[in-house]
């Protein structure tokens, strides 16, 4: 009697296991997958087939109600080769965060226009290369796009412009060419837009009178001509990076919004002086050298607060913190 009655034990405990993991079972398909086109790294050796990929697995999570993978996370680690095509049999994934990964390598793959439900994508600090892909326009729900620090070269496509609840746009620290789209200046809600170290070229868009960026940062590429379009009194703007450049204006003919709080025109070619207006902004950072700038630093507000390296190397910029004007 005793070996029947544990048969039915035995049983019964296989079937109870089977039926208690929460981790759905073609989500856990897909990851055992990933972790073999990554040639089963050290950082998921927490994945076993065995294991309750909700309950025992790290890098992942699993949405509280459906059970289903909503988050993959790798934040440094030993991955390689190309991201795989499986990432995109995910549906129900919202946070796709592959970063600091040397050996990850290849382009961006198109399953991941799969993933409709995306919202935060983060693939930066990688040697990711090819270009920025056009497909990504059709992840309407993304609110955050990092695609910096990596290899990828090419143009800029106009469809991100498309993105409806972009929050912040990273592709700096590229090899991108080409212009700045004039759809960026169509954004329905207006992202924070870093696009500095690459090696864009040509004017910024007239259509950029139109945004309120609180952050834009177009440091170090090729851009030329008048830059004072992502300026006016009734914008919001807190953070302007336009260092190292080809720009050229003139400088006291731009109104400035009153919320800005760091300015950095180094290295270009403007002109004019610094208007009287500015000494009633609340700068935290100014850096204006290396320009063709005359007249005297107006008195008062932040602006004798910053040192002679914020002014030094224009044409005939004089007063404090520079020498006096003769």
């Amino acid at each position: 009697m005793a070996t029947p009655l544990l048969s039915l034990i035995f049983f019964t405990t296989l079937l109870f296991s089977a039926h208690s993991e929460l981790c759905n079972p073609k989500d856990k398909k897909v990851l055992l997958e990933i972790k073999a086109a990554f040639n089963n790294p050290y950082v998921l050796t927490s994945w076993k087939p065995d294991t309750d990929c909700c309950v025992d697995w790290y890098i992942v999570t699993c949405d509280p109600t459906s059970n289903r993978i909503n988050s993959l996370s790798v934040v440094t680690g030993s991955l390689s080769g190309q991201i795989p095509a499986a990432v995109g049999d995910l549906p129900f994934l919202e946070t796709l965060d592959l970063r600091k990964q040397p050996n990850l390598t290849g382009p961006i793959p198109p399953a991941i226009a799969k993933l409709q439900r995306l919202t935060f994508l983060r693939l930066n600090w990688n040697n990711l290369s090819g270009p920025v892909p056009d497909f990504l326009s059709k992840l309407k729900n993304l609110t955050f796009l990092d695609l910096s620090f990596n290899n990828l070269s090419g143009s800029i496509p106009p469809s991100l412009s498309l993105l409806p609840n972009l929050d912040a746009l990273h592709l700096d620290r590229n090899k991108l060419t080409g212009r700045i789209p004039y759809s960026f200046g169509t954004f329905s809600k207006v992202p924070g837009l870093y696009l500095s170290h690459n090696k864009l070229s040509g004017p910024i868009p007239a259509s950029f009178a139109n945004m309120d960026f609180n952050v834009i940062d177009l440091s170090r590429n090729m851009l030329e001509g008048d830059a004072s379009v992502v300026f006016g009194s009734n914008k919001t703007t807190q953070i302007v990076d336009l260092s190292r450049n080809l720009f050229k204006f003139n400088l006291s003919k731009v109104e400035f919004p009153k919320s800005l709080t760091s300015l950095d025109l180094n290295h270009n070619m403007i002109n004019g002086g610094i208007p009287v207006e500015m000494t009633a902004l609340n700068l935290q950072f100014l850096n204006v050298s290396y320009n063709r700038l005359c007249g005297q630093i107006p008195v008062g507000g932040k602006l004798q607060s910053f040192d002679y390296s914020s002014y030094f190397h224009n044409r005939c910029l004089c007063g404090s913190p520079l020498p006096s004007c003769k």
